[in-house]
């Protein structure tokens, strides 16, 4: 399988994990995009653009990305709070009347981008066609009750993070839901091919690849290969259907069509991003530095809101992912359950294979997306591979990152 693209010197070690990827475990399209203080230093890509395709993974190519969505998503109410225009210790029935209802009047705004909110399932869970209507998710979750009492633990709000925060977007920005402010405010500016909500010109020109389920690689002669198996509490979790791992997943039942274009159009700011590697990898730079724009340099954070974006919220058990979560504000940190580059690093996972994130101290921002998805949920092998290599270019070109512990 050929490889695509280039590497600055010192950066050789990402395109060889990269091109493990293909080669031990079982990538069939991908690309990787990362920079360093606003430059981009590695652009790669390979395979095929669909999960189950021959044509091939040009660039330019975008594929869904799943929950590292989020990540994109929490960037518009932490800048609407840096603008002034949204209190992030204000409750959410302060901008959201209906929303105080059966018992939320205590759900604050933080609460949404921290996972506390005690939302993440819905008792009436929607089905895919109700989901792309902007106006039945919030309706459901505002007439949805807490699992648990608001502010008091942390479970991983799957597909209920989305309708909350655009809500809570067009309810503020009074027009806008989170799509819109996305293309507008940061998709544009930073010329990022990156979407939540894909346009019908970008569907009709076939940007987005196919995305599709991938088993598990085999093991090596040896016996050895990436960690794949859950823990069991997880497993059982997840096969029970009156826990709350299950039951926040099923949210949408049955699960979308992700090649649906009705669903790419969609605007579902939890799950439903359409990027390339470089698109989430540009927009991880800008918020921790400038980053040429159409027509000028742009920083989307404020040094302020960059350190809220990563303060730790949430950390412990997760009642819905069933191990051990870090949260900021929309973001994950590094921890056992989501690797990153160093205790700085704050992103996001795609369920089952993308990843973004950006590393202050390192100046090093990072995108990755594939189309084939695995069972994993927030580290996965090839993801982290990809990492493990920029960490060791980094130690090449001068700087040296500590292994994080885990």
């Amino acid at each position: 399988m050929d490889v695509h693209g280039t590497v600055a010197e010192g950066f050789e070690p990402v395109r060889d994990a990269f091109a493990g990827n293909f080669a031990a475990l079982g990538d069939r399209g991908a690309a990787v995009a990362v920079y360093r203080d606003g430059r981009k230093v590695v652009d790669l890509w390979g395979g095929t653009r669909d999960v189950d395709g021959t044509e091939p993974w040009r660039r330019g190519t975008a594929q869904v990305v799943r929950s590292a969505t989020k990540g994109v998503a929490a960037a518009v109410p932490l800048l609407l709070h840096q603008r002034g225009e949204l209190d992030l210790d204000a409750p959410v029935g302060e901008y959201w009347p209906e929303f105080k209802a059966h018992g939320k009047e205590r759900v604050l705004v933080r609460h949404v981008l921290n996972h506390r909110a005690g939302l993440p399932v819905l008792d009436r869970p929607l089905t895919p066609e109700d989901a792309l209507d902007p106006l039945r998710g919030p309706r459901a979750v505002a007439a949805q009750a807490p699992v648990w009492e608001p502010g008091t633990d942390h479970g991983y709000h799957a597909l209920t993070y989305g309708w909350l925060l655009d809500e809570l977007v067009r309810r503020v920005t009074g027009r806008r839901g989170a799509g819109e402010w996305i293309a507008d405010e940061i998709a544009r500016p930073l010329a990022l091919d990156l979407w939540v909500g894909l346009p019908a010109a970008e569907e009709a020109a076939g940007r987005a690849g196919r995305v599709g389920r991938l088993e598990d690689p085999a093991p090596g002669p040896s016996g050895n290969g990436p960690r794949l198996r859950p823990k069991r509490a997880v497993t059982e979790a997840y096969a029970d259907p009156g826990s709350l791992t299950r039951r926040a997943f099923a949210a949408i039942t049955p699960f979308p069509d992700q090649n649906d274009p009705a669903h790419r159009a969609a605007a579902l700011p939890a799950t439903n991003g359409v990027a390339t590697a470089d698109g989430l990898a540009r927009f991880y730079a800008a918020l921790i530095g400038d980053v040429d724009g159409v027509t000028r340099r742009v920083r989307l954070f404020e040094a302020a809101t960059m350190e809220r974006a990563r303060a730790e919220e949430s950390a412990g058990p997760d009642r819905v992912l069933v191990v051990g979560t870090r949260f900021g504000l929309g973001y994950m940190l590094h921890g056992s359950a989501s690797p990153l580059l160093s205790p700085g690093s704050f992103g996001h996972p795609g369920r089952g294979g993308a990843l973004g994130f950006a590393d202050p101290e390192a100046g090093v921002a990072f995108g990755y997306v594939t189309n084939g998805f695995r069972k994993t949920v927030t580290a996965d092998p090839r993801a982290q591979a990809l990492v493990r290599a920029v960490r060791e270019s980094l130690r090449r070109t001068g700087t040296d990152v500590d292994t994080p512990q885990t």
